[in-house]
């Protein structure tokens, strides 16, 4: 049976090295290293202790700096068409279509483009189109893979509340939302159903 806690051990910390959030990495192999330490514990394999041990502490160091580490942001406008805009979807063109599988860079009127530098790389871009009444239709809210900590959602819609009340925007709406991960992602955000012109939508008002 004591061989069931070492397979476990070995899948949390298989997980953790295909994983591309650094925070999640470091939790996957916290929890790897207990579980040798329990499996070594049990089997009286000493040296399985003593390795996972240091392992531990190394990743409880990386984890604290990495909580304390206070990164950058910035809120950056631009327009849709822009070339850079143009290479960061054809990039993350993939990874895109899995949450936002109808997006489309265009020029069209009255839209809302902006991208979030977490210490000057792209980490996220926002699109929507801003009706009369004030909802900004979401068109795509991209964060990069290994930016998925909440941190960057809290930045757009809390942090830069003013500056998107400044530009019009008095409810962020989604149409659709197509991926479940980021259905988790949006009511963390505060996100509440609502229907909006006979349409079931996600919104997070901003008044």
């Amino acid at each position: 049976m004591f061989e069931y806690i070492g397979y476990l051990a070995s899948v949390l910390l298989a997980f953790s090295l295909i994983t591309v959030n650094a925070i999640k990495f470091r939790w996957l192999n916290i929890f790897g290293c207990i579980s040798f330490m329990v499996y070594g514990f049990l089997i009286h394999a000493y040296p399985v202790i003593i390795a996972n041990t240091v392992l531990l502490g190394i990743n409880i160091y990386q984890l604290i700096r990495m909580y304390k580490y206070d990164e950058i942001f910035h809120l950056v406008q631009v327009q849709p068409e822009d070339k850079i805009i143009e290479n960061f979807v054809s990039f993350y063109k993939k990874d895109i279509k899995n949450y936002f599988p109808n997006y489309s860079v265009s020029s069209t009127e009255n839209k809302i483009c902006f991208v979030v530098l977490r210490d000057m790389a792209i980490a996220n871009l926002f699109v929507a189109t801003l009706t009369n009444n004030g909802n900004a239709i979401v068109e795509i809210d991209y964060t990069e893979a290994k930016y998925r900590d909440y941190k960057t959602g809290n930045f757009i819609f809390f942090k830069e509340k003013e500056s998107l009340l400044q530009k019009g925007i008095r409810n962020v709406v989604y149409e659709n939302v197509f991926n479940k991960k980021h259905l988790d992602f949006i009511k963390v955000m505060g996100f509440k159903e609502q229907v909006i012109d006979n349409k079931n939508c996600w919104v997070l008002n901003l008044i």
